[in-house]
């Protein structure tokens, strides 16, 4: 195993000339982090370069960094990952790209290298609110129009915003404000007196 992963590593610096910023081994595979100016160019060679070929993007997914691992993360706040298949090699491989801004969270579409981004980027788009430069179609995918904000961040409220319900007098669904009261939610253990214990 280790072998197969030194050529690709082998690869990887060889075709990628000093553009990759970190790599790291761990559970079989490789992930290389990339910064943004690079990413399209590396997309381009990983796929077109021979001795890499990775033709098929298999996911593509957008990260919140903030708060990673329950502690305050020093750096560019959201990330998109891409798991990437070489057919011909027989490869796997996670490329990783961060955001340069944290307000704005733009990097550029990678639909015209792999088509398979397509709904992928719109995913990321919908949930993170990472724009994708370039993306023809960048629109929500899994919620609704007039959805606010993006429910994977993690600092997007539990309850939402906004809640819909049916108005009997409009005879129609409306939005409205949230109106469930935030609380702490706490599971209350109650045993019995010997839980546990034989009788």
């Amino acid at each position: 195993m280790s072998t197969r992963l030194d050529l690709l590593q082998s690869a990887l610096e060889s075709a990628l000339a000093g553009k990759i910023r970190t790599s790291v081994r761990a559970l079989g595979e490789i992930t290389i982090t990339v910064g943004a100016a690079d990413y399209l160019e590396v997309a381009r060679t990983l796929r077109d370069t021979p001795e890499l070929r990775f033709e098929q993007l298999v996911d593509l997914c957008g990260v919140d960094y903030s708060e990673y691992r329950n502690q305050p993360w020093d750096g560019p706040r959201f990330c998109v990952v891409s798991h990437l298949l070489s057919l011909t090699h027989n490869w796997r491989l996670r490329l990783k790209v961060f955001c340069p801004d944290d307000d704005l969270p733009v990097l550029p579409s990678v639909n015209d290298i792999w088509p398979s981004a397509n709904w992928f980027e719109r995913e990321a788009f919908d949930l993170f609110g990472i724009v994708f430069d370039g993306h023809l179609d960048l629109r929500r995918i899994l919620t609704d129009y007039g959805f606010i904000g993006h429910p994977m961040r993690k600092d997007f409220p539990t309850t939402g915003h906004v809640e819909m319900r049916y108005d009997p007098e409009q005879k129609r669904v409306i939005y409205q404000p949230v109106t469930i009261e935030q609380r702490e939610i706490i599971p209350r253990v109650v045993r019995e007196d010997n839980y546990g214990g034989l009788h």
